[in-house]
Formats: C-alpha cells, sequence, structure tokens
C-alpha cells in the first residue's frame, strides 16, 4: 500500500490544530524538543525519511487492516507493525520517558505523523485494494486512484494553505467538540474509519470523479481533520501538559 497520507498539507493542518490545542506546558515541553520547528512542519517527516534506507522498517506503521463488520485483528497486520499498534506503542514510550533526546524526537514526529494517518480512513484499510490504490479512477479528467484522491487531491483542490485551512477548521471546534473528539478510543478512530467507507466507494460506473463527489467528501474531510487535530492535542497534553 502506498503510506502518504492526506499529503502535505493535511499533515500540517493536523499538527497545526494539535499546536494551537496544546496547553502551555505542553507546548513549552514539545518546543524544547522540537527546537526551531513546527508540529504542522514535522508533521510530514515520517513520509520524507522513507528516502532514508535505515528507516525502511517504518514502512508499514502508516496503516492498518480492518476487515469489514470486524474490529482490530493483530494477526492479519503486516509483520513489521502496523499504524494502530505502533501508534500506542510511541503513546506508551513517550509517557514513560527515559528516551534519548534523538528517540524523543523522532517518536514526536511519528505521534503527530500517525494520528493523521489514523484520520485518513483510507489508512484502515479493508484488506482488498491497498487502501484503495487499486481502485482507478479519472478524477478530473486525470488518471488517478481514489486513495490518492482523498490523501491530496481533494484537498489540494481547494487551493488554500495549511493555515488557511486550519484557521477555518479552528473555527468549529467548541468545548464540546473537543471533549466529544478527546474522549474517543484509538480503536473509536478505526470504527469511524470504517464507517466512512460507503461514502468512499460510492463511485459512478465510469469511475470518473469531479464536483458531485467532492461535495459529498469534502465535508467528510474537514471533520477527519479537525477530529485528527484535537485528539492529538489530547494526546499530547496527557503525555506533555500534564
Amino acid at each position: 500500500m502506498e503510506s502518504l497520507a492526506w499529503g502535505q498539507t493535511g499533515h500540517r493542518v493536523v499538527g497545526q490544530l494539535a499546536e494551537w490545542h496544546i496547553n502551555k506546558k505542553a507546548h513549552k515541553r514539545i518546543s524544547a524538543i522540537l527546537g526551531s520547528e513546527s508540529m504542522a512542519m514535522v508533521a510530514n517527516w515520517m513520509d520524507n525519511v522513507k528516502s532514508d534506507r535505515s528507516y525502511d522498517h517504518l514502512n508499514t506503521w502508516h496503516y492498518l487492516t480492518v476487515e469489514e463488520g470486524k474490529g482490530y485483528d493483530p494477526s492479519i497486520q503486516e509483520k513489521e507493525g502496523d499504524a494502530f499498534e505502533k501508534t500506542t506503542m510511541i503513546i506508551n514510550l513517550l509517557k514513560k520517558g527515559g528516551l534519548s533526546v534523538q528517540q524523543e524526537s523522532e517518536y514526536l514526529k511519528m505521534l503527530i505523523h500517525l494520528v493523521g494517518d489514523l484520520h485518513q480512513p483510507l489508512h484502515v484499510g479493508r484488506g482488498d485494494d491497498r487502501g484503495g490504490n487499486d481502485v482507478r479512477v479519472v478524477y478530473f479528467g486525470q488518471n488517478s486512484n481514489i486513495h490518492r484522491v482523498w490523501d491530496s487531491q481533494i484537498i489540494d483542490g481547494k487551493q488554500l494553505s495549511f493555515t488557511e485551512l486550519a484557521g477555518h477548521l479552528n473555527k468549529r471546534a467548541t468545548s464540546d467538540i473537543i471533549k466529544k473528539y478527546q474522549k474517543a478510543s484509538i480503536e473509536d478512530w478505526l470504527e469511524e474509519a470504517v464507517a466512512i467507507r460507503p461514502v468512499i466507494y460510492s463511485l459512478p460506473e465510469d469511475s470518473r470523479l469531479s464536483y458531485e463527489y467532492d461535495y459529498v467528501a469534502w465535508p467528510v474531510i474537514e471533520e477527519r481533520l479537525l477530529a485528527g487535530g484535537l485528539r492529538l492535542a489530547g494526546i499530547l497534553n496527557e503525555i506533555y501538559g500534564s
């Protein structure tokens, strides 16, 4: 499966939203770890290091499989690890502490990325089409696949910077919405992704997608990005802000 999720803009949106919603203590500690880099700008680190073969073991960490009507099943996941298992592992390691400076920095960058991945519903794949990569479509006249459409093409078509999109979504972040999202477990996130599949796979017979598909998909993408950002903030407040 291709393991890019949200493209660069979407991942930065999740990082930026989280940075706006962490508390002062968490912000101070995270700033010390990341130095001159923001959470938005490190959000794509886990994709960028694919150019370094020493990080090849991370390739399967970006996604997982949840079969229709079932929950998370470790027996059907990639042997090198999956997004659910590794996100949980990283959260526990960061909470425990005792990591080297490099370990903590890298795990934090991974966490920022993986929470974004888990909110791109095609990264919770159904197991038969490589997370939509095998579903060929024509998007506004361009040959593509449904994974790429949801990763980046719909978002990029809005022609918004990550700060513009994050600011737009942040207006919806009421205290009730924040509580609603942050009380959900990671298992709940997987159920949400599975529930979105009927929207994703509702394709016309000719597989040609344009305004009508965007109109239905865009509100779902907005909601997923907002949920990812607010949930990442909640996790980081637990790790660094308490």
